[in-house]
Protein backbone atom coordinates (compact mmCIF):
# COMPACT_ATOMS: atom_id res chain seq x y z
CA UNK A 1 0.00 0.00 0.00
CA UNK A 2 1.25 3.57 -0.60
CA UNK A 3 2.08 6.25 1.73
CA UNK A 4 1.15 9.35 1.52
CA UNK A 5 2.92 12.86 2.14
CA UNK A 6 1.07 15.95 1.91
CA UNK A 7 2.47 19.27 1.48
CA UNK A 8 1.38 22.63 2.55
CA UNK A 9 2.74 25.92 2.40
CA UNK A 10 1.87 28.72 5.37
CA UNK A 11 2.66 32.84 6.18
CA UNK A 12 3.89 33.40 2.51
CA UNK A 13 3.63 31.75 -1.25
CA UNK A 14 6.61 30.96 -3.25
CA UNK A 15 8.82 29.50 -0.80
CA UNK A 16 9.77 26.60 -2.72
CA UNK A 17 7.05 23.96 -1.76
CA UNK A 18 7.36 22.49 -5.02
CA UNK A 19 11.15 21.90 -4.83
CA UNK A 20 10.59 20.78 -1.62
CA UNK A 21 8.36 18.15 -2.75
CA UNK A 22 10.50 17.30 -5.86
CA UNK A 23 13.92 16.91 -3.56
CA UNK A 24 12.26 15.04 -0.79
CA UNK A 25 11.12 12.59 -3.76
CA UNK A 26 14.43 12.48 -4.82
CA UNK A 27 15.67 11.41 -0.86
CA UNK A 28 13.32 8.73 -1.53
CA UNK A 29 14.51 7.73 -4.02
CA UNK A 30 18.24 7.61 -3.38
CA UNK A 31 17.40 4.97 -0.54
CA UNK A 32 15.69 2.63 -3.14
CA UNK A 33 12.20 3.62 -3.02
CA UNK A 34 9.67 4.46 -5.53
CA UNK A 35 7.55 7.61 -5.44
CA UNK A 36 4.97 9.86 -7.00
CA UNK A 37 4.51 13.46 -7.07
CA UNK A 38 1.43 15.36 -6.95
CA UNK A 39 0.01 19.03 -7.86
CA UNK A 40 -3.33 19.96 -6.18
CA UNK A 41 -3.75 23.43 -7.34
CA UNK A 42 -6.84 25.59 -6.32
CA UNK A 43 -7.38 27.87 -8.88
CA UNK A 44 -10.37 27.94 -10.93
CA UNK A 45 -9.13 27.18 -14.46
CA UNK A 46 -9.45 23.29 -15.74
CA UNK A 47 -5.51 23.85 -16.48
CA UNK A 48 -2.48 26.46 -16.90
CA UNK A 49 -3.22 25.77 -20.87
CA UNK A 50 -4.98 29.36 -21.46
CA UNK A 51 -3.33 31.64 -18.79
CA UNK A 52 -0.44 34.00 -19.08
CA UNK A 53 3.26 32.90 -18.27
CA UNK A 54 3.22 36.20 -16.48
CA UNK A 55 0.41 35.10 -14.18
CA UNK A 56 1.82 31.31 -13.70
CA UNK A 57 5.28 30.84 -15.55
CA UNK A 58 5.63 28.16 -18.13
CA UNK A 59 3.23 25.14 -18.88
CA UNK A 60 4.52 21.69 -18.41
CA UNK A 61 3.53 19.83 -20.78
CA UNK A 62 3.52 15.80 -20.47
CA UNK A 63 4.27 12.52 -22.81
CA UNK A 64 0.08 12.05 -22.34
CA UNK A 65 -0.61 15.32 -23.26
CA UNK A 66 -1.49 17.08 -20.20
CA UNK A 67 -1.07 21.15 -20.03
CA UNK A 68 0.76 20.99 -16.10
CA UNK A 69 1.89 23.42 -13.73
CA UNK A 70 5.79 24.27 -13.66
CA UNK A 71 6.12 22.26 -10.31
CA UNK A 72 5.60 18.83 -12.31
CA UNK A 73 8.61 19.55 -14.42
CA UNK A 74 10.79 20.35 -11.28
CA UNK A 75 9.43 16.89 -10.03
CA UNK A 76 10.42 15.22 -13.31
CA UNK A 77 13.85 16.21 -13.79
CA UNK A 78 14.41 15.56 -9.90
CA UNK A 79 13.33 12.07 -9.91
CA UNK A 80 13.53 10.77 -13.61
CA UNK A 81 9.87 9.52 -13.04
CA UNK A 82 7.95 11.17 -16.43
CA UNK A 83 4.39 13.01 -15.02
CA UNK A 84 1.05 11.89 -16.16
CA UNK A 85 -2.18 14.04 -16.45
CA UNK A 86 -3.50 12.39 -13.30
CA UNK A 87 -0.46 14.15 -11.40
CA UNK A 88 -2.05 17.76 -12.06
CA UNK A 89 -5.43 18.73 -10.96
CA UNK A 90 -7.40 21.65 -10.52
CA UNK A 91 -10.51 23.42 -8.11
CA UNK A 92 -11.77 23.89 -12.63
CA UNK A 93 -10.99 19.97 -13.39
CA UNK A 94 -12.71 18.93 -9.90
CA UNK A 95 -15.77 21.17 -10.79
CA UNK A 96 -15.93 20.38 -13.97
CA UNK A 97 -16.10 16.64 -13.36
CA UNK A 98 -18.35 17.35 -11.16
CA UNK A 99 -20.91 19.82 -12.66
CA UNK A 100 -20.76 16.91 -16.01
CA UNK A 101 -22.27 14.64 -13.63
CA UNK A 102 -24.80 16.44 -11.72
CA UNK A 103 -25.82 17.34 -15.56
CA UNK A 104 -25.92 13.32 -16.84
CA UNK A 105 -28.06 12.47 -13.05
CA UNK A 106 -24.90 10.63 -12.04
CA UNK A 107 -25.96 11.58 -8.75
CA UNK A 108 -29.54 10.41 -9.01
CA UNK A 109 -31.46 13.46 -7.91
CA UNK A 110 -29.26 14.15 -4.77
CA UNK A 111 -27.60 17.46 -3.47
CA UNK A 112 -24.32 17.94 -4.93
CA UNK A 113 -22.23 19.68 -2.14
CA UNK A 114 -18.61 20.78 -1.32
CA UNK A 115 -18.64 17.51 1.46
CA UNK A 116 -18.79 14.52 0.16
CA UNK A 117 -18.87 15.05 -3.71
CA UNK A 118 -16.05 17.68 -4.33
CA UNK A 119 -13.61 16.05 -1.43
CA UNK A 120 -14.23 12.55 -2.36
CA UNK A 121 -13.28 13.46 -6.02
CA UNK A 122 -9.82 15.22 -4.86
CA UNK A 123 -9.18 11.79 -2.97
CA UNK A 124 -10.07 9.61 -6.27
CA UNK A 125 -7.53 11.79 -7.94
CA UNK A 126 -4.94 11.38 -4.81
CA UNK A 127 -5.36 7.81 -5.29
CA UNK A 128 -5.39 7.15 -8.69
CA UNK A 129 -2.75 5.70 -11.00
CA UNK A 130 -0.39 4.26 -8.40
CA UNK A 131 0.79 1.29 -9.66
CA UNK A 132 2.22 0.09 -6.60
CA UNK A 133 4.38 3.11 -6.00
CA UNK A 134 6.29 3.10 -2.51
CA UNK A 135 5.49 6.63 -1.56
CA UNK A 136 2.94 9.96 -2.96
CA UNK A 137 3.91 13.18 -2.76
CA UNK A 138 0.84 15.65 -3.14
CA UNK A 139 1.73 18.91 -3.14
CA UNK A 140 -1.13 21.87 -1.75
CA UNK A 141 -0.89 24.81 -4.25
CA UNK A 142 -1.16 28.19 -2.87
CA UNK A 143 -0.74 29.09 1.26
CA UNK A 144 -2.78 27.40 3.94
CA UNK A 145 -5.78 29.70 4.80
CA UNK A 146 -6.94 30.63 1.32
CA UNK A 147 -10.31 30.04 1.15
CA UNK A 148 -9.77 28.29 -2.13
CA UNK A 149 -7.51 25.37 -0.83
CA UNK A 150 -10.13 24.44 2.31
CA UNK A 151 -11.92 21.45 0.28
CA UNK A 152 -8.52 20.42 -0.69
CA UNK A 153 -7.28 20.15 3.62
CA UNK A 154 -10.35 18.54 3.99
CA UNK A 155 -10.09 15.76 1.41
CA UNK A 156 -6.50 15.43 2.42
CA UNK A 157 -7.85 15.25 6.28
CA UNK A 158 -10.74 12.37 5.31
CA UNK A 159 -8.31 10.96 3.13
CA UNK A 160 -5.80 10.55 6.41
CA UNK A 161 -8.35 9.21 8.29
CA UNK A 162 -9.41 6.36 5.21
CA UNK A 163 -5.71 4.70 4.50
CA UNK A 164 -4.68 5.38 8.46
CA UNK A 165 -2.92 7.96 10.22
CA UNK A 166 0.64 5.10 10.36
CA UNK A 167 0.24 5.63 6.19
CA UNK A 168 -0.47 9.01 5.90
CA UNK A 169 1.89 12.13 7.01
CA UNK A 170 1.93 16.00 6.70
CA UNK A 171 4.86 17.86 6.02
CA UNK A 172 4.16 22.18 6.58
CA UNK A 173 6.91 24.71 4.96
CA UNK A 174 7.04 27.76 6.81
CA UNK A 175 8.85 30.71 6.79
CA UNK A 176 10.92 32.12 9.15
CA UNK A 177 11.96 35.48 8.43
CA UNK A 178 14.77 37.47 9.64
CA UNK A 179 13.87 40.78 11.38
CA UNK A 180 17.05 43.35 10.82
CA UNK A 181 16.17 45.97 12.85
CA UNK A 182 15.39 43.63 15.60
CA UNK A 183 18.09 41.32 14.37
CA UNK A 184 16.60 38.13 15.34
CA UNK A 185 14.28 35.40 13.66
CA UNK A 186 10.81 35.28 14.04
CA UNK A 187 9.13 31.91 14.98
CA UNK A 188 5.78 34.14 15.32
CA UNK A 189 4.37 33.52 11.85
CA UNK A 190 5.57 29.71 12.23
CA UNK A 191 3.37 29.26 15.08
CA UNK A 192 0.76 31.10 13.44
CA UNK A 193 0.62 29.00 10.15
CA UNK A 194 0.34 25.65 12.33
CA UNK A 195 -2.25 26.79 14.37
CA UNK A 196 -4.52 27.57 11.60
CA UNK A 197 -3.79 24.09 9.78
CA UNK A 198 -4.02 22.07 12.87
CA UNK A 199 -7.60 24.10 13.25
CA UNK A 200 -8.75 22.59 9.62
CA UNK A 201 -7.55 18.77 11.40
CA UNK A 202 -4.43 18.32 10.24
CA UNK A 203 -1.63 18.11 12.38
CA UNK A 204 1.77 18.53 11.40
CA UNK A 205 4.83 15.58 11.57
CA UNK A 206 7.69 17.86 9.85
CA UNK A 207 7.86 21.15 9.18
CA UNK A 208 10.53 22.69 6.65
CA UNK A 209 11.34 26.38 7.65
CA UNK A 210 12.51 28.61 5.04
CA UNK A 211 14.92 31.07 6.80
CA UNK A 212 17.78 33.42 5.33
CA UNK A 213 19.40 33.09 8.77
CA UNK A 214 20.38 29.94 10.38
CA UNK A 215 18.11 28.28 12.54
CA UNK A 216 19.63 28.45 16.04
CA UNK A 217 18.47 25.34 18.73
CA UNK A 218 16.44 27.64 21.27
CA UNK A 219 14.24 28.95 18.23
CA UNK A 220 13.87 25.25 16.86
CA UNK A 221 12.79 23.99 20.18
CA UNK A 222 10.35 26.88 20.64
CA UNK A 223 8.72 25.92 17.47
CA UNK A 224 8.71 22.33 18.31
CA UNK A 225 6.98 23.47 21.76
CA UNK A 226 4.30 25.81 20.60
CA UNK A 227 3.23 23.56 17.32
CA UNK A 228 3.23 20.49 18.95
CA UNK A 229 6.07 18.35 16.77
CA UNK A 230 9.62 16.84 17.67
CA UNK A 231 12.90 19.68 17.94
CA UNK A 232 14.22 16.91 15.30
CA UNK A 233 10.96 17.16 13.21
CA UNK A 234 11.44 20.91 12.62
CA UNK A 235 13.99 20.87 9.89
CA UNK A 236 16.08 24.32 8.48
CA UNK A 237 15.82 25.11 4.73
CA UNK A 238 18.17 27.71 4.32
CA UNK A 239 18.40 29.26 0.81
CA UNK A 240 20.65 27.12 -1.34
CA UNK A 241 23.22 27.75 -3.62
CA UNK A 242 21.72 26.36 -6.22
CA UNK A 243 18.12 23.99 -6.65
CA UNK A 244 20.35 21.60 -7.35
CA UNK A 245 21.96 20.97 -4.17
CA UNK A 246 18.49 21.25 -1.92
CA UNK A 247 18.48 17.62 -2.06
CA UNK A 248 21.83 17.14 -0.32
CA UNK A 249 20.77 20.02 2.21
CA UNK A 250 17.90 18.78 3.09
CA UNK A 251 19.50 15.12 3.64
CA UNK A 252 22.15 17.04 5.74
CA UNK A 253 19.41 18.76 8.14
CA UNK A 254 18.21 15.14 8.18
CA UNK A 255 14.74 15.66 6.08
CA UNK A 256 14.19 12.54 4.61
CA UNK A 257 15.37 10.31 7.70
CA UNK A 258 12.74 12.13 10.02
CA UNK A 259 9.68 11.68 7.38
CA UNK A 260 10.59 8.07 7.67
CA UNK A 261 10.90 7.96 11.02
CA UNK A 262 6.97 9.38 10.91
CA UNK A 263 6.41 6.49 9.10
CA UNK A 264 7.87 4.64 11.37
CA UNK A 265 10.58 2.85 9.35
CA UNK A 266 14.00 2.76 10.74
CA UNK A 267 15.71 -0.10 8.83
CA UNK A 268 15.89 2.32 5.37
CA UNK A 269 19.39 2.23 3.57
CA UNK A 270 21.20 4.92 4.22
CA UNK A 271 20.75 6.85 0.36
CA UNK A 272 23.33 7.32 -2.26
CA UNK A 273 23.95 10.89 -3.13
CA UNK A 274 26.70 10.46 -5.18
CA UNK A 275 25.01 11.81 -8.74
CA UNK A 276 23.66 14.85 -6.94
CA UNK A 277 27.00 15.59 -5.30
CA UNK A 278 28.48 14.90 -9.28
CA UNK A 279 26.39 17.39 -10.51
CA UNK A 280 27.07 19.70 -7.08
CA UNK A 281 31.25 19.01 -8.55
CA UNK A 282 30.20 19.92 -12.09
CA UNK A 283 28.49 23.48 -10.85
CA UNK A 284 31.16 24.81 -8.74
CA UNK A 285 34.06 23.34 -11.04
CA UNK A 286 33.31 25.13 -14.20
CA UNK A 287 36.50 24.83 -17.04
CA UNK A 288 34.57 28.10 -19.01
CA UNK A 289 31.95 30.23 -19.47
CA UNK A 290 29.46 30.94 -23.10
CA UNK A 291 26.76 33.59 -23.25
CA UNK A 292 23.69 32.08 -24.84
CA UNK A 293 21.15 34.97 -25.81
CA UNK A 294 17.21 33.82 -25.48
CA UNK A 295 15.51 36.54 -27.71
CA UNK A 296 11.96 35.87 -26.24
CA UNK A 297 8.59 37.47 -25.58
CA UNK A 298 8.60 36.40 -21.51
CA UNK A 299 11.75 37.73 -20.55
CA UNK A 300 10.30 39.63 -17.86
CA UNK A 301 9.73 36.65 -16.14
CA UNK A 302 12.16 33.96 -16.43
CA UNK A 303 9.48 31.41 -14.83
CA UNK A 304 8.37 31.71 -17.97
CA UNK A 305 11.06 29.43 -19.64
CA UNK A 306 11.97 27.88 -16.53
CA UNK A 307 12.14 24.16 -18.35
CA UNK A 308 14.19 25.95 -20.89
CA UNK A 309 16.81 27.85 -18.23
CA UNK A 310 16.98 24.33 -16.62
CA UNK A 311 17.98 22.84 -19.80
CA UNK A 312 20.65 25.15 -20.85
CA UNK A 313 22.16 24.99 -17.60
CA UNK A 314 22.30 21.02 -18.12
CA UNK A 315 23.63 21.50 -21.41
CA UNK A 316 26.55 23.41 -19.66
CA UNK A 317 26.65 20.47 -16.92
CA UNK A 318 27.29 17.83 -19.95
CA UNK A 319 30.22 20.49 -21.39
CA UNK A 320 31.72 21.30 -17.86
CA UNK A 321 30.98 25.16 -18.41
CA UNK A 322 28.78 28.06 -17.15
CA UNK A 323 26.09 28.94 -19.05
CA UNK A 324 25.17 32.59 -18.49
CA UNK A 325 21.69 33.37 -20.14
CA UNK A 326 21.15 36.77 -21.51
CA UNK A 327 17.58 37.59 -21.76
CA UNK A 328 16.51 39.70 -24.91
CA UNK A 329 13.11 41.26 -25.64
CA UNK A 330 12.55 40.45 -29.12
CA UNK A 331 10.82 44.12 -29.58
CA UNK A 332 14.64 45.34 -29.29
CA UNK A 333 15.41 44.27 -32.34
CA UNK A 334 12.63 46.11 -34.16
CA UNK A 335 12.01 48.67 -36.16
CA UNK A 336 12.97 50.07 -39.59
CA UNK A 337 17.16 50.38 -38.44
CA UNK A 338 17.07 47.72 -35.69
CA UNK A 339 20.30 48.23 -33.06
CA UNK A 340 21.62 44.45 -32.82
CA UNK A 341 24.36 45.49 -30.85
CA UNK A 342 22.95 43.20 -28.37
CA UNK A 343 23.77 40.24 -30.02
CA UNK A 344 27.38 40.68 -30.57
CA UNK A 345 28.74 39.46 -27.97
CA UNK A 346 26.58 36.37 -27.87
CA UNK A 347 28.28 32.96 -28.25
CA UNK A 348 25.02 31.74 -29.66
CA UNK A 349 21.23 32.64 -29.87
CA UNK A 350 17.92 30.56 -29.40
CA UNK A 351 14.57 31.86 -30.03
CA UNK A 352 12.08 30.16 -28.19
CA UNK A 353 8.20 28.82 -28.10
CA UNK A 354 5.37 31.14 -27.99
CA UNK A 355 2.09 32.85 -28.79
CA UNK A 356 1.27 36.13 -30.77
CA UNK A 357 2.66 38.02 -32.81
CA UNK A 358 4.58 40.56 -30.20
CA UNK A 359 8.13 40.69 -30.92
CA UNK A 360 8.29 38.54 -33.89
CA UNK A 361 9.75 40.87 -36.38
CA UNK A 362 12.58 40.79 -33.44
CA UNK A 363 12.78 37.25 -33.37
CA UNK A 364 12.94 37.33 -37.72
CA UNK A 365 15.80 39.69 -37.18
CA UNK A 366 17.95 37.66 -34.58
CA UNK A 367 17.19 34.51 -36.72
CA UNK A 368 19.02 36.82 -39.78
CA UNK A 369 22.28 37.73 -37.62
CA UNK A 370 22.99 34.16 -36.21
CA UNK A 371 22.45 32.69 -40.00
CA UNK A 372 24.59 35.44 -41.57
CA UNK A 373 27.57 35.63 -38.81
CA UNK A 374 27.10 31.85 -38.55
CA UNK A 375 26.62 31.59 -34.50
CA UNK A 376 25.13 28.64 -33.18
CA UNK A 377 20.90 29.57 -33.67
CA UNK A 378 18.30 26.90 -32.06
CA UNK A 379 14.89 27.69 -32.81
CA UNK A 380 12.02 25.97 -30.85
CA UNK A 381 8.74 25.30 -31.47
CA UNK A 382 7.94 29.23 -32.49
CA UNK A 383 11.81 29.34 -33.14
CA UNK A 384 11.33 27.08 -35.88
CA UNK A 385 8.77 28.94 -37.66
CA UNK A 386 10.35 32.07 -37.47
CA UNK A 387 13.50 30.36 -38.98
CA UNK A 388 11.41 29.30 -41.87
CA UNK A 389 10.05 32.61 -42.35
CA UNK A 390 13.45 34.27 -42.26
CA UNK A 391 14.81 31.69 -44.76
CA UNK A 392 11.96 32.23 -47.37
CA UNK A 393 12.42 35.82 -46.79
CA UNK A 394 15.90 35.47 -47.72
CA UNK A 395 15.25 33.49 -50.66
CA UNK A 396 13.17 36.64 -52.29
CA UNK A 397 9.51 36.06 -50.88
CA UNK A 398 9.37 39.22 -49.43
CA UNK A 399 5.61 38.74 -48.21
CA UNK A 400 6.25 35.43 -45.71
CA UNK A 401 4.69 35.15 -42.63
CA UNK A 402 2.38 32.88 -40.81
CA UNK A 403 -1.25 32.59 -40.67
CA UNK A 404 -1.06 32.90 -36.49
CA UNK A 405 -0.70 36.73 -37.07
CA UNK A 406 -3.25 37.44 -39.51
CA UNK A 407 -4.22 36.83 -42.97
CA UNK A 408 -0.74 36.93 -45.61
CA UNK A 409 -0.40 36.08 -48.76
CA UNK A 410 2.50 33.62 -48.42
CA UNK A 411 1.36 31.51 -45.36
CA UNK A 412 4.24 29.49 -44.73
CA UNK A 413 3.03 28.45 -41.05
CA UNK A 414 -0.48 27.74 -40.87
CA UNK A 415 -3.16 26.30 -38.53
CA UNK A 416 -2.78 22.54 -37.86
CA UNK A 417 -6.22 21.02 -38.32
CA UNK A 418 -6.07 17.16 -38.21
CA UNK A 419 -2.44 14.57 -37.51
CA UNK A 420 -2.34 11.17 -37.58
CA UNK A 421 -1.70 9.59 -33.45
CA UNK A 422 -2.07 5.96 -32.72
CA UNK A 423 -5.45 5.86 -32.33
CA UNK A 424 -5.74 7.02 -35.85
CA UNK A 425 -6.27 10.52 -37.28
CA UNK A 426 -6.47 13.56 -34.81
CA UNK A 427 -9.02 16.72 -35.50
CA UNK A 428 -8.79 20.45 -34.30
CA UNK A 429 -11.48 22.77 -35.49
CA UNK A 430 -10.25 26.65 -35.90
CA UNK A 431 -12.83 28.46 -33.79
CA UNK A 432 -12.72 25.33 -30.85
CA UNK A 433 -11.79 26.34 -27.63
CA UNK A 434 -8.09 27.41 -26.92
CA UNK A 435 -7.49 24.22 -24.37
CA UNK A 436 -8.60 21.66 -26.80
CA UNK A 437 -6.98 22.99 -30.51
CA UNK A 438 -3.34 22.02 -29.65
CA UNK A 439 -1.05 18.98 -30.24
CA UNK A 440 0.13 18.41 -27.10
CA UNK A 441 2.18 15.47 -25.76
CA UNK A 442 4.62 13.17 -26.95
CA UNK A 443 4.70 12.50 -30.72
CA UNK A 444 7.39 10.49 -32.74
CA UNK A 445 9.57 11.95 -35.72
CA UNK A 446 11.47 10.02 -38.20
CA UNK A 447 15.16 12.05 -38.82
CA UNK A 448 17.25 11.87 -41.67
CA UNK A 449 20.30 9.57 -41.59
CA UNK A 450 22.54 12.26 -43.28
CA UNK A 451 21.65 14.71 -40.24
CA UNK A 452 23.21 16.66 -37.89
CA UNK A 453 20.48 16.28 -35.74
CA UNK A 454 20.36 12.33 -36.36
CA UNK A 455 24.47 11.97 -35.09
CA UNK A 456 22.82 14.06 -31.80
CA UNK A 457 20.36 11.96 -31.45
CA UNK A 458 22.07 8.52 -31.92
CA UNK A 459 19.36 7.50 -33.53
CA UNK A 460 16.64 8.32 -36.28
CA UNK A 461 13.20 7.35 -34.34
CA UNK A 462 12.36 10.01 -31.73
CA UNK A 463 9.83 10.57 -29.51
CA UNK A 464 9.54 14.25 -28.17
CA UNK A 465 6.53 16.41 -26.43
CA UNK A 466 4.33 19.38 -28.34
CA UNK A 467 2.23 21.99 -27.43
CA UNK A 468 1.40 24.17 -30.73
CA UNK A 469 -1.26 24.94 -33.14
CA UNK A 470 0.70 25.93 -35.98
CA UNK A 471 2.44 24.16 -38.54
CA UNK A 472 5.26 24.77 -41.48
CA UNK A 473 2.97 24.58 -44.60
CA UNK A 474 4.34 21.80 -47.01
CA UNK A 475 3.87 23.76 -49.91
CA UNK A 476 7.08 25.94 -48.97
CA UNK A 477 9.54 22.86 -48.69
CA UNK A 478 10.65 22.76 -51.70
CA UNK A 479 11.74 26.66 -51.74
CA UNK A 480 13.21 26.43 -48.78
CA UNK A 481 15.43 23.57 -49.57
CA UNK A 482 16.63 25.35 -52.77
CA UNK A 483 17.74 27.92 -50.31
CA UNK A 484 19.66 25.96 -48.17
CA UNK A 485 17.22 24.93 -45.12
CA UNK A 486 16.71 21.46 -45.28
CA UNK A 487 13.82 19.30 -43.24
CA UNK A 488 15.70 16.85 -41.80
CA UNK A 489 13.05 15.30 -39.53
CA UNK A 490 9.16 14.51 -40.10
CA UNK A 491 6.30 12.68 -38.69
CA UNK A 492 5.93 9.19 -39.41
CA UNK A 493 3.29 9.67 -41.60
CA UNK A 494 5.56 12.43 -43.90
CA UNK A 495 2.94 15.15 -43.67
CA UNK A 496 4.36 17.51 -40.42
CA UNK A 497 8.04 18.97 -40.83
CA UNK A 498 9.36 18.04 -37.15
CA UNK A 499 12.75 19.14 -37.35
CA UNK A 500 15.23 21.84 -39.72
CA UNK A 501 18.84 22.79 -39.93
CA UNK A 502 21.17 24.47 -42.72
CA UNK A 503 24.59 22.35 -43.38
CA UNK A 504 26.39 24.69 -44.59
CA UNK A 505 26.00 26.63 -41.04
CA UNK A 506 28.27 25.40 -37.36
CA UNK A 507 25.35 24.71 -35.74
CA UNK A 508 21.72 25.76 -36.85
CA UNK A 509 18.73 23.39 -36.06
CA UNK A 510 15.03 23.93 -35.00
CA UNK A 511 12.40 22.21 -33.95
CA UNK A 512 8.93 21.89 -33.62
CA UNK A 513 8.93 20.48 -30.37
CA UNK A 514 9.64 21.03 -26.39
CA UNK A 515 13.29 19.11 -26.26
CA UNK A 516 13.20 21.27 -22.73
CA UNK A 517 10.91 19.36 -21.53
CA UNK A 518 12.79 15.89 -21.07
CA UNK A 519 16.12 17.46 -19.74
CA UNK A 520 17.69 16.52 -16.37
CA UNK A 521 20.30 17.83 -14.83
CA UNK A 522 21.64 14.06 -14.88
CA UNK A 523 20.86 13.34 -18.05
CA UNK A 524 21.36 16.32 -20.28
CA UNK A 525 18.98 16.44 -23.41
CA UNK A 526 21.42 15.70 -26.20
CA UNK A 527 20.37 18.73 -28.26
CA UNK A 528 21.13 20.98 -25.73
CA UNK A 529 24.42 19.60 -24.76
CA UNK A 530 25.33 19.82 -28.65
CA UNK A 531 24.11 23.22 -28.67
CA UNK A 532 26.14 24.66 -25.96
CA UNK A 533 29.18 22.53 -27.68
CA UNK A 534 28.63 24.65 -30.18
CA UNK A 535 28.67 27.57 -27.82
CA UNK A 536 31.92 26.32 -26.24
CA UNK A 537 33.35 26.49 -29.57
CA UNK A 538 32.17 29.62 -31.06
CA UNK A 539 33.75 31.30 -27.89
CA UNK A 540 37.12 30.50 -28.67
CA UNK A 541 36.78 32.25 -32.14
CA UNK A 542 35.24 35.44 -30.92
Amino acid sequence: MARYIFITGGVVSSLGKGLMAASLGALLQARGYSVRIRKLDPYLNVDPGTMSPYQHGEVYVTDDGAETDLDLGHYERFTGVPSLQSDNVTSGRIYQSIITKERRGDYLGATVQVIPHVTDAIQEFAQDQLDDVDFVLCEIGGTVGDIESLPFIEALRQLRNKVGRDNAISVHVTLVPFIAAAGELKTKPTQHSVRELTSLGIQPDILLCRCEQPLPDGERAKIAQFCNVRKEAVIPALDASNIYNVPLQYHKEGLDGEVLRAFGVTDAPEPDMSKWADVMERIENPEGEVIVGVVGKYVGLQDAYKSLQEALFHGGLANRVKVKVKWLDAELFEGDAPDLNELEPLHAILVPGGFGSRGSEGKIAAVRFARERQVPFFGICLGLHMACIEGLRSAGVAGASTTEFGETSEPVVGLITEWMTEEGIEKREEGGDLGGTMRLGAYPANLRSDSLIAKIYGTTEISERHRHRYEVNNAYTEKLEQDGLIFSGMSPDGLLPETIERPDHPWFIGVQYHPELKSKPFDPHPLFASFVAAAVKQSRLV
